[in-house]
């Protein structure tokens, strides 16, 4: 009994437990007890699933290995390198799939350890890699989705003015058109985004100069990844989004405040209690500042008429067209695929890799490349290319029925089980706990 205990809740709540229970004992004999526990041997394993998870997240790491036919966790390897899963591999020469995620660390051990097993790598890591190309490819065209959206506004205005009677007076409401994210309120760069095309900039600058990585990081005294980021980038559109791209806590009620504001109402903190109705959690402050550079004109002796305008029709933010395109089509995904020919082919291929991977069609893959590689698609091409040094990996991921599916829930309950212990047990106690616990 005290066993399971331990197994269950380790050493101090376990001793707890055991105490409720009439049972006195101290929590260094409940992890004594854990540790005696003994292993059941993993046995013949077939089917292998492998899969990382951070001991201390930033700084050590270990890998999970689960049988997919037992569906129980059968070893914890130390690190996530290739030498220890490849050793533990040419232990086990009856397995004949491994489930694994893009690491090219497992790719490796798995080929020296099981050169007979067959890699699959998993489908769920395959449409991140999608997602995070088509990120960058959004990031990249994201100007012209800003034109296009200026141009359909101005459009519309253009057409409202030349609708209403020349005999309405001159003083009419200031258009009110939500900042993009390059601006702040009261329409100057923002700091982040000067900062960012400023070191842009200077990176491009000296490498067309012939300065090497890193002359220039010890000169901006920056990070070598950030320097070598700045330095791959294509354009500087792609660090722009990352610095606008965060959404707001108003995002999705300024349509709701531009509406009424623009029909007369001004009362800000009553439109906050209207705002507080519809599930907004932000201070009476944060509408405020949204409206600060939005102050209508006033006439004096003049009362004012108002111009009936057509809705104001912000630029999308990056991630919303890139879940546009991941997820059901929107009509703003229309036209924005009307108006940029790189987004529409992007739209496309990311498609037909959905139907690819739905309909596990794994057969359809090399064709899928050479379509994107017709393209101009700098960062699908890049995606490209890892998938062909993984190809077989890929192909099977896209075939069979096998995925890190289930290892995914291990690591899950590993991690129940490292706040469970207060993030201080050894990597044997977490063993046991891993191997041994219901």
């Amino acid at each position: 009994m005290l066993a399971s205990i331990a197994l269950t809740l380790a050493g101090r709540p376990g001793a707890r437990l055991a105490a409720m229970l009439g049972i006195r004992i101290a929590k260094d004999a409940m992890l004594d007890l854990l540790r005696s526990v003994p292993q059941q041997p993993a046995g013949q394993v077939r089917y292998l699933g492998v899969d990382d998870f951070a001991l201390r997240r930033g700084d050590s790491y270990a890998t999970i290995l689960v049988d997919l036919e037992a569906r129980r966790a059968i070893d914890v390897l130390p690190g996530r390198d290739a030498e220890p899963l490849a050793v533990w591999l040419r232990q086990h020469p009856e397995v004949e799939v491994i489930c694994r995620d893009r690491a090219g660390a497992y790719a490796e051990g798995a080929r020296n350890g099981a050169p007979q097993a067959l890699q699959v790598a998993d489908a769920w890591h395959l449409w991140r890699n999608i997602a995070e190309a088509l990120e960058k490819t959004v990031g990249s065209h994201h100007g012209c989705i800003r034109e296009a959206f200026a141009e359909s506004l101005a459009t519309a205005e253009k057409t409202a003015e030349t609708a209403v009677t020349p005999k309405l007076p001159e003083a009419v409401d200031v258009p009110f058109v939500p900042p993009d994210g390059t601006l702040d309120l009261l329409g100057r760069p923002r700091r982040l985004v000067a900062r960012t095309a400023e070191r842009y900039a200077a990176v491009q600058k000296w490498l067309a100069e012939g300065k090497s990585l890193g002359a220039i990081r010890r000169t901006l005294r920056l990070g070598h990844s950030t320097v070598r980021r700045f330095a791959r980038a294509g354009s500087l559109d792609e660090f722009l989004v990352k610095a606008t791209g965060r959404l707001s806590v108003l995002d999705e009620h300024k349509a709701y405040l531009h509406a009424h504001w623009l029909d007369g109402r001004h009362d800000i903190p009553q439109l906050h209690r209207e705002l507080r109705e519809r599930g907004f959690t932000g201070s009476v402050q944060c509408v405020r500042r949204y409206f600060r550079s939005f102050k209508p004109p006033r006439q004096p002796g003049r009362k004012q008429q108002r111009v009936s305008r057509p809705p104001s029709r912000p630029a999308p933010k990056p991630r919303r067209v890139v879940r546009w395109i991941l997820t059901l089509p929107a009509a703003e995904l229309k036209e924005i695929r009307a108006v940029c020919p790189h987004l529409d082919a992007a739209a496309r291929h990311v498609h037909d890799f959905a139907e690819m991977l739905h309909h596990l069609r794994g057969d359809h893959l090399p064709d899928w490349m050479d379509r994107v590689l017709a393209d101009d698609l700098p960062a699908l091409h890049s995606l490209v290319n890892g998938l062909r040094r993984d190809f077989d990996g890929v192909t099977a991921g896209l075939s069979p029925p096998w995925s890190s599916g289930q290892v995914e829930g291990h690591v899950t309950r590993v991690k129940l089980l490292k706040r469970m212990g207060y993030g201080r047990a050894n990597l044997d106690l977490l063993l046991q706990r891993v191997l041994l616990a219901p």
